[in-house]
């Protein structure tokens, strides 16, 4: 028997707009879910952006006070895509009113913030998801069970990196992004915490860490109105960027391995370009997001000149088969978050959590911590 989940989405930019069309793809992908997502309310402070989104996707309201979605008895899941500064006070909230959320990382500002989300959450005893999506790819899963296995032999070294250009251009606007009170600590919250993410899913807890960051385009316009994505400004009074443009991070493992992860938001001819390396005794395994659904592998006890083969995943790995039916067929970005929206509905259902917890994110907010404790300085920094 298939019942109704109520759901509202708070905060309706780009990532707003995916988890909406997530939920509206969930039973075409996923349809023994016993749970169908009933869109009831979107809030987005921008006067018309709601009411925009409820016409568009068909919510049955449209308000612009999140604290709306939160008194209302219809709504009993919410996600949440609001602009870092706002994650603590409206997850809290949310939890507090006894709905489930579906939260973006980086969960807040800091640990304290995503600490507090977390508390919310298991104190009320609904389910909390994470926005960590390149766990969900299928082929980063097959990597994680070949590691796991000892395909690779004893897992040595990995490097995690996270380039992209979407704050290269130097007109880019001085948005929410760019300033410490409201969007955290730049590229480390949104591009790094992925990183850390997926380096926690592949080999298991980082014990300790050395970083580095630096901001390369120190002022930026101030936008002239309300925007949306990585808007462009010119002609508007300049103001200073106050959070990171890169970051590079040594890693130690519990296991003992070593890791190097980088990020960086300004990196001129990187689009997305996210993926590890993962070496071992034995072999060693590659993936690039920009090739998703490939894994590079080798394996054996050759040691030198041992070859690279090619892996294409399919049906078998992790949800493929929920997408398409035969090996080396694309998958895309908006695929993972609807194997992230499957997590959470099934974890609400079963009331048991599946995927990236509230528990992933203070890990990896601790880590973020860690970093600029570390770049501050200038030491090795031990993770509790």
């Amino acid at each position: 028997m298939v019942s109704t989940l109520g759901v509202a989405v708070v905060g309706f930019g780009w990532m707003g707009r995916v988890h909406t069309q997530a939920y509206i793809r969930l039973p075409h992908h996923f349809p023994q879910l016993p749970l169908r997502p009933a869109l009831i309310a979107v809030a987005d402070e921008v006067p018309g952006r709601a009411e925009e989104a409820a016409e568009r996707y068909g919510f049955a309201a449209a308000v612009r006070d999140w604290r709306q979605i939160a008194a209302d008895p219809r709504v009993q899941a919410v996600s949440i895509a609001a602009p870092n500064f706002l994650h603590r006070e409206i997850g809290v909230a949310m939890a507090e009113a006894g709905k489930h959320i579906w939260i973006e990382k980086p969960v807040g500002l800091g640990v304290e913030d995503a600490r507090a989300v977390g508390d919310a959450v298991a104190k009320a005893g609904v389910q909390g998801t994470v926005g960590f999506n390149y766990r969900n790819a299928p082929a980063v899963e097959a990597a994680r069970e070949l590691i796991a296995s000892g395909g690779i032999g004893t897992v040595t070294h990995v490097r995690v990196r996270l380039f992209s250009d979407y704050a290269a251009h130097p007109e880019s606007a001085l948005t929410w992004r760019y300033e410490r009170a409201r969007g955290g600590s730049g590229v480390l919250g949104d591009l790094a915490s992925h990183g850390v993410d997926l380096a926690r899913f592949l080999l298991g807890e980082i014990a300790s860490l050395a970083a580095d960051t630096a901001v390369f385009i120190p002022e930026r316009a101030r936008p002239a109105g309300a925007t949306e994505g990585h808007t462009r400004a010119t002609g508007g009074a300049p103001g200073p960027v106050e959070n990171e443009d890169y970051v590079n991070c040594l890693l130690r493992f519990a296991s003992g391995a070593r890791g190097v992860l980088e990020a960086s938001r300004v990196a001129v001819g990187e689009q997305n370009s996210y993926g590890f390396e993962v070496h071992g005794t034995e072999g060693a395994v590659f993936w690039d997001f920009r090739r998703m659904g490939e894994l590079g592998v080798s394996r054996g006890t050759a040691y030198q000149d041992q070859p690279v083969s090619t892996v294409h995943v399919g049906p078998g790995h992790g949800e493929y088969a929920a997408f398409q039916p035969g090996a080396a067929n694309a998958m895309g970005y908006d695929d993972l978050k609807v194997i992230e929206a499957y997590h959470f509905l099934r974890s609400v259902a079963e009331g048991t959590a599946y995927g990236p917890t509230l528990d992933d994110a203070v890990r990896s907010a601790a880590a973020l911590d860690a970093m600029s404790r570390s770049t501050r300085r200038g030491t090795w920094v031990e993770l509790g």
